[in-house]
C-alpha cells in the first residue's frame, strides 16, 4: 500500500534531472580534485568540510527528508567519533574498521534514542534531542579514564589506509580518505532517497496522517530512518577522529548540532545537495570571518541566515528557480 504514493515522472524529464546530476556530481568531484592542487596549504580546513558535509547529509535525511527536527544531531555524530577513537586506541588503528564501529555506535544511539524522541513532535522533539545530547556530553565527561574527559581522547595512531596510505602530517591522506567516505555516502543516500523507502519517508513529511490512513507504520519507519541516519552521522564523526587523531567533547557540544542545521537550511532543506553547497558556504563564510575578526565573526553569519530565509527560504539551490520565475513576471 506503501507504494501507492509513488507517482512516476515522464520518462523525458527523467532523463533531463538524471542529465544534470550526473554533470553537477562531475563538476562537484572535478571541483575537490582541484582543490586539492590549488590549496595545498589549507587541506586540514578542506577535510573539515568534507567531514561535516557528511554530518549535515545525514541531518537533511531525517530533517529534510522524514521531517524530524531535531538540536541533538551532534550526539549522534560525536558517538561515531569516540567509538572510533577508543577502538582505535585500544583493539584496532584499521581506519575501515574504525568506520564500521563509527558507524555501529551512532545508529545504536539513534536507535535507542528514536524510541523516545520519534514519539514527541515540534518544541517537545526539540528539548528531547537536546537532552540526549547533553546526557552523552555528560556521560563522556564524566569517564576520564576512558574518554580523556574534557581533555580529549589522545594517543590516537592510525594505520595506513588499507595498509599502503599512511596518514601524513600535511594532511594529503586523509583529505583523500575523507573525500571517498563522502562520496560513497552521497551514493547511497541518493539510492536510498529515490528507492520507495525514501518516497515513504516524502510521504510521513508531507502529511503523517494520511501514511497512516493506508497502513504505514510510521513510528517503526521513522525510527529505521533516525537509525540509519545515525549511522551516517557516526561514520562523520569516526573519519573526524581518525584524521585529525583527536576527538574533544565539541563533537558532542550544542554548537555542532546548532550549526549543521543552519549549514542546511542554507543550502536547502530536503536537497542532498544543499547539505553539500550549504556546509561549504557555512565553512568558508566562517573561515574568511574568523580570521578577520575573531570575536565578531558570528555577526557576518547571522546576516547571511537572515539574508537566506527572507529571500531565498528553500535555500541557496532554490535562487536559480527564484530567478527564473522574477524573470518571467518582468517579461
Amino acid at each position: 500500500m506503501e507504494a501507492d504514493i509513488i507517482r512516476h515522472k515522464p520518462a523525458k524529464r527523467l532523463g533531463g534531472i538524471f542529465s544534470r546530476r550526473i554533470l553537477l556530481d562531475i563538476c562537484l568531484i572535478s571541483a575537490a580534485i582541484a582543490f586539492f592542487f590549488i590549496f595545498p596549504n589549507n587541506l586540514g580546513f578542506m577535510t573539515r568540510v568534507l567531514v561535516m558535509i557528511i554530518m549535515v547529509l545525514s541531518l537533511d535525511l531525517v530533517l529534510g527528508y522524514a521531517g524530524v527536527a531535531t538540536l541533538g544531531h551532534a550526539a549522534l555524530f560525536g558517538s561515531g567519533a569516540y567509538a572510533a577513537g577508543i577502538f582505535a586506541v585500544y583493539i584496532s588503528a584499521n581506519p575501515l574498521l574504525g568506520l564500521v564501529v563509527g558507524a555501529l555506535a551512532g545508529a545504536i544511539i539513534a536507535f535507542f534514542s528514536g524510541l523516545i524522541l520519534m514519539r514527541a513532535t515540534g518544541l517537545t522533539l526539540l528539548m528531547l534531542s537536546i537532552a540526549v545530547a547533553q546526557v552523552l556530553f555528560e556521560l563522556v565527561n564524566s569517564e576520564r579514564d576512558l574518554t580523556g574527559g574534557s581533555d580529549g581522547l589522545l594517543g590516537i595512531d592510525m594505520d595506513p589506509v588499507l595498509g599502503l596510505y599512511a596518514f601524513d602530517f600535511y594532511g594529503k591522506t586523509g583529505y583523500w580518505y575523507a573525500l571517498a567516505v563522502l562520496v560513497v555516502v552521497f551514493i547511497l543516500l541518493r539510492v536510498f532517497v529515490a528507492s520507495p523507502f525514501g518516497l515513504v519517508a516524502r510521504g510521513i513529511h508531507a502529511s503523517p496522517e494520511r501514511m497512516r490512513a493506508i497502513g504505514t507504520p510510521v513510528y517503526w519507519r521513522l525510527i529505521t530512518i533516525y537509525t540509519l541516519a545515525g549511522g551516517i552521522a557516526g561514520i562523520g564523526g569516526a573519519v573526524s577522529a581518525q584524521v585529525t587523531e583527536l576527538v574533544s567533547l565539541e563533537s558532542l557540544g550544542f554548537n555542532l548540532s546548532a550549526e549543521a542545521m543552519i549549514m542546511l537550511i542554507l543550502g536547502g532543506i530536503g536537497r542532498l545537495y544543499g547539505a553539500i553547497f550549504g556546509t561549504v558556504i557555512f565553512m568558508t563564510v566562517h573561515h574568511f570571518a574568523a580570521s578577520v575578526d575573531p570575536f565578531n565573526w558570528l555577526f557576518v553569519i547571522g546576516i547571511l541566515v537572515l539574508l537566506v530565509v527572507y529571500v531565498v527560504p528553500e535555500g541557496v539551490l532554490g535562487l536559480p528557480e527564484k530567478l527564473r520565475k522574477h524573470l518571467g513576471m518582468a517579461k
